[in-house]
């Protein structure tokens, strides 16, 4: 199989193309994964860091409670989340910024909840987001990861497999590991996998849990 691209100039190339069509084609398809992760965030607390916010799908989702902050990568997507915030009066939207999920620029301990929707298969280093990630949680925080997530075995790993370049096209990877999350989570000791919950259409995506441990 060939070689695919994961680099950072081409997330921002595919992204630029999608921004102007994505809400359009994508509120149904992924509105049951947008609401679990809305949901389970604002469960784990009030302040909440969306890193790869996009447009802003989920932004409508959160509870008024909450203050919500985004960040992209795409310049252009974080236009249309802006718009979205103001067209729609989404105030627990505090800021919304462009954003390398590789540096993130906020103080360690900012959230109680750090969301990854649809993103962590695209980023080129995922453990280094998801370490920046679990630096600006709060102890006892959650990291929620909403994504086509597979377990590599069997027929559902062989199509996987096949459909990987297709998927890249979008903006998207069909063969990131759920085992790679759990592996950087058992390495660092300090999370733990608390749920892996299947969505629509009929669990090809999955939303996941991992929750900061307290230290004893």
């Amino acid at each position: 199989m060939a070689k695919i691209n994961h680099s950072i100039e081409h997330q921002q190339k595919v992204y630029q193309k999608w921004a102007p069509i994505y809400d359009r084609v994508y509120r149904g398809f992924l509105g049951d994964a947008h609401r679990t992760v809305a949901k389970l965030a604002a469960d784990a607390g009030d302040d909440i860091l969306e890193v790869g916010v996009g447009t802003g799908l989920i932004l409508p989702h959160y509870p008024a409670r909450c203050r919500v902050t985004g960040v992209d990568l795409s310049e252009h997507m974080i236009v249309k989340a802006r718009e979205k915030v103001e067209r729609q009066g989404l105030d627990h939207v505090k800021a919304l910024h462009v954003m390398n999920a590789h540096h993130l620029d906020f103080a360690d301990h900012s959230f109680n909840a750090v969301c990854l929707p649809f993103v962590i298969t695209l980023i080129p280093n995922p453990e280094r987001a998801l370490d920046e990630c679990a630096r600006v949680l709060k102890p006892g925080g959650e990291i929620i990861i909403a994504s086509k997530l597979g377990h590599g075995r069997g027929l559902q790993g062989a199509i996987e497999e096949v459909v990987a370049p297709l998927a890249h096209r979008v903006g998207w990877s069909s063969a990131f590991r759920i085992s790679r999350i759990a592996d950087w989570a058992a390495r660092r000791g300090d999370f733990e996998v608390a749920e892996i919950r299947p969505v629509f259409p009929n669990g090809f995506f999955k939303v996941m849990r991992l929750k900061h441990r307290l230290s004893a």
